[in-house]
């Protein structure tokens, strides 16, 4: 049966991305480049699912959860507050 993990990719200065799966706390993984850090996860995932079942532990359940980012403006907008009497 096939189950989907969210994954996150993040850049990083020199080049590459450092991936994580938030359903398997234990992976860490790398790769130079977007291919390779999504064929990096899959790799660890499902070597972390045969480690969990040879040691009897839980196989997370899938979580096909969308993640987007959001750019927005560094710069602080003053808050305006307003006078009481």
């Amino acid at each position: 049966m096939d189950k989907t993990y969210t994954i996150t990719l993040r850049p990083e200065p020199e080049g590459g991305f450092t991936v994580r799966v938030p359903a398997f706390p234990e992976i860490a993984t790398y790769g130079e480049d977007e291919r390779q850090a999504l064929a990096m996860a899959k790799e660890a995932i499902e070597l972390s699912l045969e480690s969990r079942k040879d040691r009897g532990e839980e196989i997370p359940e899938s979580d096909a959860v969308l993640v987007r980012s959001v750019s927005v403006s560094a710069v602080a907008r003053p808050v305006l507050r307003s006078a009481t009497c």
